[in-house]
């Protein structure tokens, strides 16, 4: 005899997943719920929401990759499951980490002989990868303040204001005096000269960076060693550089080979350098390569045995996934010297497509320069009416994720729109997103200006005089730029904090 079953109700497996219950009521979302629920409820609920975040490939704000070839897709995800420091259980993965760190030494002119191997590591970004450098300078000139019997509760490090901000951590978190020197209009990197100037006997080292955040321009790396070559000499003094080449260490040797900013320099004991930027990995890498062994002491090189073997670690993370590093050997090997120089080159004809784009609006003046990071920096030529936040705001209509932001003091009275052109940016993406702020300009014209409209709003309130009024209200250009910039940027300081948002 057959027996037949009716399903009941609470057999989910009858239904579809947005008629079950689990999508009916609101699951908790800071406490851990009672019971399990299925697989494919659990996938769809998370899939939803993350609908509601913009396409990685129209974000324009970040440096990040945001595209890499499948295969090395199915690469990353067989090695998901590794972890990246049990060397002893994973000598393959090691083995690939030190081949990126040595062809990466090389790539950055390391003086090493033709059987030495490179000194560096893989980090998770570059962030880390400044840390670990900034506390090798910072031993260093310790342990010499010590041997000349000098004290040693004041280290200092001389950047330009355009600085990310894992350069104020560092400074923050290991109690460092970060000395920045000010940017102006118009020059919008560490002037080489006031930097030298701000030198003194407790500078650890002078960072320069190849590749600005704000405009992408290559700081004067070779004029900072010559000025401090002679300050050295002047003092007594062996005040080093670090290069934060986060963004530009993986386009300088492709695009301007002759460029001296890497160990060709004598005083550049370290770089650094973003996989997960244009060394065309997805986020989670980075690098941090040494002059040579003298450069990083060994105080601060673990080493444990509870792994397998006795292993060498400095880093400030200890486990973390093994994928990036495989994709960065995979990127290195499979593109190559002419493929990587092909990849900067095509961004660097994009960047010029779209700088030309805006140019012809005769709307925009353009803030970055042609040499450095392949990005379009620009403002507004008249902004009195309506600003770049509000331009950055309507392209979000379009999918764009155009950042705009404030130059840092002294320039902060500039205010910038910036497009970051990665590998992924098409010249037909580039030609749509010149039509789209073409779009924009012609809908803001039609607006009536955020000034003005408060300023009618305000209109017959105080029961004053117009004539009154229009005193009070008369203010210069610049003061009225100025309170639109200050308003404009405690907006955009309170949403990224709540958005905790990482460049």
């Amino acid at each position: 005899m057959v027996l037949s079953k009716i399903a009941s109700e609470s057999d989910v497996s009858v239904h579809s997943t947005f008629a079950s219950r689990y999508v009916r009521t609101s699951l908790p979302r800071f406490k851990m719920a009672e019971n399990s629920i299925p697989k494919e409820a659990a996938y769809q609920i998370i899939n939803d929401e993350l609908m509601l975040d913009g396409n990685p490939r129209l974000n324009l704000a970040s440096f990040v990759t945001t595209w890499m070839e499948p295969e090395c897709d199915k690469l990353m995800m067989a090695s998901i499951n590794k972890n990246y420091v049990d060397m002893d259980e994973y000598p393959v993965t090691t083995e690939l980490q030190n081949r990126c760190v040595n062809i990466i030494a090389h790539l950055f002119n390391a003086p090493l002989e033709e059987s030495e191997s490179a000194v560096g590591v893989g980090t998770v970004g570059s962030s880390e990868a400044i840390m670990l450098a900034g506390l090798a300078f910072k031993r260093k000139w310790q342990n010499k303040r010590r041997a000349e019997g000098k004290p040693i509760d004041n280290p200092n490090i001389v950047t330009g204001a355009n600085v990310q901000v894992c350069w104020e951590k560092f400074a923050r978190y290991f109690e460092v005096e970060l000395k920045e020197v000010k940017l102006r209009e118009g020059y919008y990197v560490m002037d080489p000269e006031k930097a030298v100037e701000m030198v003194d006997e407790n500078t650890i080292c002078v960072a320069a960076i190849l590749g600005s955040t704000l405009n992408g321009e290559f700081e004067d790396v070779k004029r900072l060693n010559d000025l401090l070559i002679e300050k050295n000499k002047e003092t007594g003094w062996d005040t080093p550089i670090h290069v934060d080449a986060a963004s530009g260490g993986f386009i300088a040797p492709f695009l301007y080979p002759e460029l001296e900013w890497d160990f060709r320099l004598p005083l550049v004991k370290s770089i650094n350098v973003s996989g997960h930027k244009y060394g065309l990995v997805y986020a989670g890498i980075g690098w941090v390569i040494w002059r040579n062994k003298e450069d990083l002491p060994e105080e601060l090189i673990f080493h444990i045995n509870y792994l397998g073997a006795d292993q060498p670690t400095f880093t400030l993370n200890f486990s973390k996934g093994s994928s990036q590093v495989i994709a960065q050997y995979y990127q290195l090997i499979r593109l190559g010297f002419e493929g990587y120089r092909n990849v900067m080159e095509n961004c660097r004809e994009n960047m010029i497509v779209l700088k030309e784009g805006l140019e012809k609006t005769e709307r925009f003046n353009i803030v970055s320069k042609d040499e450095g990071v392949p990005l379009v920096a620009f403002s507004l030529r008249d902004n009195h009416h309506h600003d770049e936040f509000e331009i950055s705001d309507l392209l979000r209509r379009f999918g764009w994720i155009v950042p705009a932001y404030t130059m840092p003091p002294d320039a902060q009275h500039v205010t910038v729109l910036r497009v970051v052109i990665r590998e992924d940016f098409s010249r037909t993406l580039a030609e749509r997103l010149v039509n789209d702020i073409q779009k924009v300009l012609h809908e803001l014209d039609t607006l009536p200006s955020k000034l003005s409209s408060n300023v009618k709003a305000a209109d017959g309130e105080d029961g004053k005089p117009a004539e009154t009024r229009a005193l009070e209200s008369k203010k210069s250009d610049l003061e009225k730029t100025r309170e639109i910039t200050t308003i404009w940027r405690k907006f955009v300081t309170a949403r990224k904090q709540k958005m905790n948002v990482v460049c």
